[in-house]
């Protein structure tokens, strides 16, 4: 077999969508690492963007305000799924993006339309820039930034279970008010008019609640490998 073919067949974009808590980032990050592929976390970019304005003094209540300095950060993302970076104006932004305040501020911020159109233009010339293949983790690849991904996976996973991932991520946070505050957000992020959280038609689902982590690394592997041979 030619090293052509093999380089093409070894090639994949793999959309991995669904809301937090899910385990997203830690199987994204795994599955690429595991199968030798680029990573993209959009969550970071669309939290980068949120802590730019947070940070700068916009107000990040007002669209219009927004919309008007979305085009104004410069935003690089490393996608090494073993040290994933990211900065914004050159300024490592990883431990920034993380705060509570940009966690409740960032689903505003992000259903502005101009800065979709800007981020989503950033997230497709990743992923085409990536060479040998790449995962993006995010809510709208599978059905917006990367309709023609060769694999889409949607993780879901009770409410239940999301809120004791994320408190046991977060010391000291309240099971319950986590609880809300993911309810709250998937109904910020499904319900917005531009690309909302959505499961793709062609996307294989994987409920991860009763699984572990590392069931669920295995299950998006094995899928990957099988989109690989199909090619």
């Amino acid at each position: 077999m030619s090293t052509t073919v093999e380089t093409a067949r070894s090639f994949v974009i793999v959309a991995i969508d669904g809301p937090s808590g899910t385990g997203k980032s830690s199987t994204s990050k795994a599955v690429a690492a595991a199968l030798g592929l680029s990573y993209l976390d959009t969550g970071a970019q669309y939290r980068a963007i949120t802590w730019w304005m947070l940070t700068n003094g916009i107000d990040v209540s007002n669209p219009e305000e927004i919309a008007t300095a979305a085009a104004k950060p410069v935003i690089v993302s490393g996608t090494d799924p073993a040290a994933p970076t990211i900065t914004v104006d050159g300024e490592d932004a990883s431990g920034p993006i993380r705060t509570q305040e940009v966690t409740s501020k960032v689903s505003a911020v992000s259903a502005v339309p101009e800065v979709r159109t800007l981020i989503t233009a950033l997230q497709r010339s990743i992923a085409a820039a990536a060479t040998g293949g790449i995962v993006v983790e995010g809510r709208d690849i599978g059905t917006t930034v990367l309709p023609d991904a060769d694999l889409k996976i949607f993780l879901t996973a009770s409410p239940e279970a999301r809120a004791a991932r994320r408190s046991g991520e977060v010391k000291g946070s309240d099971l319950t008010a986590t609880r809300e505050a993911l309810i709250k957000r998937d109904a910020a992020d499904s319900g917005r008019k531009t690309s909302p959280l959505a499961k793709a038609d062609d996307a294989v689902e994987v409920d991860t609640t009763e699984l572990t982590l590392q069931q669920v690394i295995e299950c998006v592997v094995t899928l990957v490998e099988g989109k690989r041979v199909a090619a």
